[in-house]
């Protein structure tokens, strides 16, 4: 029961914070499907390194028909050139243990990733420099 001005005042500076919080995470995920929908119309594509240009042909082989072209997204997968995917948020590793044993879904609303049969760490590696050298073209880095 509150029993005092303080009890009511601290209950109160709850509830606000709670607002505030709810308020702030509905501006970043209208922002994140924003940038989704920008990234597909205005992608840099610099001049890949021997490597990247082999993580392309393994994620065009691979990854594409989720991802999209050049890593944009689609209807059944998410954007890996954004913001969420920067190495500070997921790091290298994130990729192969992804792409080993599938993820659940956490920041999208696409389902689950399945682990992605036939692809060996080796080749991730090589994805995942073509999509850090994309990001790094469109500010993400």
């Amino acid at each position: 029961m509150l029993k005092t001005w303080k009890d009511k005042l601290y209950l109160v500076a709850i509830a606000a914070a709670a607002v505030v919080g709810v308020v702030g995470w509905l501006q970043w995920f209208d922002d994140d499907h924003e940038h989704h929908d920008e990234a597909q119309t205005a992608l840099t594509i610099p001049a890949f390194t021997a490597e990247a240009q082999a993580g392309q042909a393994l994620f065009e082989e691979n990854c594409v028909t989720c991802h999209g072209r050049h890593a944009t997204g689609s209807d059944q997968g998410p954007p890996l050139v954004h913001r969420i995917y920067e190495p500070n948020h997921h790091g290298d590793m994130s990729f192969r243990l992804a792409a080993r044993q599938g993820v659940r879904a956490h920041h999208w609303d696409f389902g689950n990733m399945p682990p992605v049969e036939g692809v060996s760490d080796d080749d991730v590696i090589k994805i995942t420099r073509y999509v850090r050298e994309l990001q790094k073209a469109n500010g993400i880095f």
